[in-house]
């Protein structure tokens, strides 16, 4: 098996140098048309149009998300299911400063130079793309995991940029916590004993969040922002808002974090007097845990075609993807490409 898949790397290599300019306009046109989470529709319609054309079976609005979509290169006979995965929505307000243009043109040239070069894959299995809508706040890929979108795929892989190349770095779980503090409004200077002062609250857990955070591991990240703190200054606030993230690279340390957050915010609201109400995003984004058997195929390949790896930047930090729940679930590598 090994020699023949050798062979044809060369065959396949050429079918993107052909391809080259096409998928760099295709880039283009996404970056310069920045779509949000779930409403990918510009994005969708050109990538499924762009795989379709170059002889890939697409199926649009998989899992029941509109802007999501598969499409299949088949092999010669059944065998493993390979899923590159491709990422196409934007931020608010700075479109597509995450790169998510290159992504989804990275994933989709991928199958369109197997299907333009190879038509049906002479070796056992098939090779899917599956475009994942909403990675930015929406976890499209854990929506499109519940709705069994990747049920019989084997492996699964896709491609992010930064500034260097890295084949193997984790991710960080992420759990979405908010806290609502009650209170009791009355004004600030005739009558302030009158008063349960909600930003007193929301104050003091950060305060208790902050001290928390000396004993917490290395890899750890608490971090969040007032979202309601009052609405005038000589008026003691009857109801602030918090919104945090809790971060760290084990599922057993998140739920641990969130353990820490809610006693911070209860005991915040028994020193203030107030009420709290806690919530907790339903959607938790797992830790990335990249596979390393694929990982060291990964740079075998890019040795093959001459793309240097750079070294590791023990000062690089982590992010959270929702890929890292695709990783829970299968084998998974998420490297990093220099841009």
């Amino acid at each position: 098996m090994t020699a023949p898949v050798d062979a044809l790397k060369p065959k396949v290599a050429g079918a993107v140098d052909r391809l080259a300019d096409e998928l760099e306009a295709l880039s283009h046109r996404i970056h310069d048309t920045p779509e949000l989470a779930f409403k990918e529709e510009k994005a969708h319609a050109w990538l499924t149009e762009f795989l379709a054309r170059h002889g890939a079976r697409v199926e649009r609005g998989v899992g029941g998300l509109p802007t999501a979509f598969r499409a299949t290169i088949e092999g010669a006979s059944p065998g493993p299911t390979i899923a590159i995965m491709a990422e196409y929505d934007a931020l608010p307000g700075i479109g597509h400063a995450c790169g998510h243009n290159a992504i989804a043109t990275a994933g989709s040239g991928a199958g369109a130079a197997l299907a333009s070069a190879l038509g049906t894959l002479p070796f056992p299995g098939r090779v899917v793309v599956i475009g994942t809508p909403a990675e930015e706040g929406g976890a499209g890929k854990v929506r499109l995991l519940e709705a069994g979108v990747f049920e019989g795929v084997d492996a699964a892989m896709m491609i992010h940029g930064r500034c260097g190349t890295l084949v193997w770095r984790p991710s960080l779980g992420i759990i979405k916590a908010t806290a609502e503090f009650h209170g009791k409004a009355t004004h600030a200077s005739s009558w302030p004993w009158r008063g349960v002062n909600a930003l007193n609250a929301v104050i003091q857990l950060f305060v208790g969040l902050d001290q928390m955070r000396q004993q917490l591991r290395p890899d750890a990240r608490v971090h969040g922002i007032i979202v309601k703190g009052g609405e005038q200054p000589n008026i003691i606030p009857e109801y602030t808002r918090a919104d945090f993230y809790l971060r760290a690279l084990s599922k057993d340390y998140c739920a641990e974090l969130l353990r820490r957050f809610r006693g911070c915010a209860e005991g915040a609201a028994a020193a203030t007097g107030c009420r709290v109400e806690i919530t907790v995003d339903p959607i938790v984004h797992d830790p990335l845990r990249p596979n390393p058997t694929m990982a060291g195929l990964f740079e075998k390949n890019l040795a093959f075609i001459d793309f240097p790896v750079d070294p590791d930047d023990g000062e690089a930090g982590y992010g959270s993807t929702d890929c890292g729940n695709v990783s829970q679930a299968l084998p998974t590598i998420h490297p990093y490409i220099r841009i």
